[in-house]
């Protein structure tokens, strides 16, 4: 039997296990199972390892996509390229990184951002899924601007952001987990008047369907979209990894 997880401090929000279970149960593959492994701490994927011979495909998610690469003993060209590991392949008790997430966000961005409306981007926030979105808006020659928490040289703080500055970036993009269930009731901290019809809101949350940004946006006639069309084609893509 081959075994197939999830690596996460919190796992309460994933979809992977039904999405995978669903995979094999419509496909017949009866030589497989996923699981859910919460991690208290990264380090403690050595020892999953250990506990778990089977295992042969890893998916990585908050908060462990950028600090899961030490531990890794060897890394995809792209996704050492990006900086951060949401799909791992154990081959032969051998550890291999890659960034399914790249793929999935820049295919189904392509779908939703029409090549004529592509003007710059604001990408909110700045942890591994931000790197894969950072280097597929490199790939479609979409410029962007990077807002965190923290100012830092070519970012904005929140704080800075003003009405105008969304107004003239038709692409928001936010990567960070504010307004996820169980904290549905959150949302990043932009000065939503900015927003218009002509803008595309991109939300790599997908758990609510709509969270308070994507609310708040079609309120104000943009166009928006959540994560997880871009979730199940980086989970197809990891299926293909760990099934060459």
């Amino acid at each position: 039997m081959r075994k197939f997880g999830l690596i996460g401090k919190k796992l309460g929000h994933s979809f992977s296990k039904k999405y995978f279970t669903d995979k094999f149960a419509h496909e017949g593959i009866t030589d497989a199972s996923y699981e859910l492994f919460e991690l208290p701490e990264i380090a403690a994927v050595k020892e999953l390892l250990r506990q778990e011979p089977e295992l042969v495909g890893l998916n990585v998610t908050i908060p462990y996509k950028e600090v899961v690469i030490p531990l890794l003993d060897e890394l995809d060209e792209a996704a050492a390229g990006i900086g951060a590991v949401n799909t791992i392949r154990i081959s032969q008790g051998r550890t291999k990184g890659y960034n399914t997430d790249y793929l999935g966000f820049k295919a189904t961005l392509e779908a939703f951002y029409p090549p004529a409306q592509r003007g710059p981007a604001l990408v909110l926030g700045t942890g591994g899924a931000a790197k894969a979105v950072w280097a597929a808006l490199d790939a479609l020659a979409v410029p962007y601007t990077v807002v965190s928490r923290v100012p830092a040289q070519g970012r904005l703080s929140y704080a800075e952001l003003t009405p105008a500055l969304v107004k003239a970036h038709p692409l928001l993009v936010n990567t960070t987990p504010l307004g996820m269930a169980p904290n549905a009731g959150t949302s990043p901290p932009i000065p939503y008047e900015g927003i218009s019809k002509g803008h595309y809101v991109y939300d790599l949350v997908y758990n609510p369907e709509q969270t308070l940004l994507l609310q708040q946006s079609a309120m104000a006639g943009a166009k928006t979209m959540n994560g997880a069309l871009m979730l199940y084609r980086q989970a197809d893509e990891a299926w293909k990894i760990w099934n060459p």
